[in-house]
């Protein structure tokens, strides 16, 4: 996993804890890494769910609660880092419906050996797409954040219902 996830999650809790925390949580993990990331490093998946268990146990909130923060918080700072990947629309299900063929293509480019979740949509009505999102990985709750945060980066009203299938998760966003 690209070290710009764990960046910035540790940004995250820094942010709504503080840096005090974010210390607690890596000596209590153990990590390989030692909790040391690079943007633009590779690291073990394992070691942001431990990461994120642990700031559940010391901080109470749940963690799908936790992941789908960190969703919204990612998006947002994707956003503001890469505004050529959002700035191409106005619209949510135009740039969601632009995330497996175009998003992860320019994500490729910049890291080749990047390991992402694909994605299958399908506009069910004109304000409402289907999006089936399939991660070996199975952060489901992230995904479900980053479609909250792109709706509110878009600054729209949006719904995001989600159902889990046999191979990963569909997820149905209906969006002025």
């Amino acid at each position: 996993m690209k070290g710009v996830i764990f960046t910035e999650f540790l940004g995250l809790v820094e942010e709504k804890w503080d840096a005090d925390m974010v210390d607690d949580i890596i000596d209590a993990c153990d990590l390989p890494s030692g909790g040391a990331y690079t943007a633009v490093g590779t690291y073990d998946h394992q070691e942001i769910v431990a990461l994120v268990v642990e700031l559940s146990k010391r901080s109470g909130v749940e963690v799908p609660d936790l992941l789908r923060v960190y969703g919204q918080h990612l998006f947002s700072k994707l956003a503001t880092t890469y505004p050529q990947f959002v700035g191409k629309t106005d619209s949510v299900l135009d740039f969601l419906e632009g995330v497996e063929n175009y998003i992860h293509v320019e994500v490729r480019k910049l890291y080749p050996d990047a390991e992402l979740p694909s994605f299958e949509t399908r506009r069910l009505e004109p304000q409402v797409l289907e999006m089936i999102y399939r991660s070996s990985r199975h952060l489901d709750d992230v995904c479900h954040g980053l479609i909250e945060g792109c709706i509110s980066h878009f600054n729209k009203q949006g719904t995001v219902e989600r159902e889990p299938i046999e191979d990963g998760t569909r997820f149905i966003i209906r969006c002025e």
